[in-house]
């Protein structure tokens, strides 16, 4: 299995290098590669986002006070 993981990991960076060097293309960070905690954030935030709409909730319905 570490095998495997290896090497999918070695061939997409051969394929990011690859891209890089011979196409001229920049490397793109995609939001994939987002730390754990990041992502569970943004994850938290779409799911509280979704309830919101779901119940059509106002700033007067959840009592928040903008600044």
């Amino acid at each position: 299995m570490i095998g495997t993981i290896l090497s999918a990991t070695a061939r997409k960076l051969a394929v990011i290098i690859w891209n890089m060097v011979v196409k001229g293309v920049t490397y793109n960070n995609p939001a994939g590669y987002l730390f754990l905690d990041q992502k569970r954030k943004l994850g938290l935030v779409k799911r509280i986002q979704k309830q919101i709409d779901k119940f059509a909730l106002t700033t007067d319905d959840m009592q928040i006070n903008k600044l």
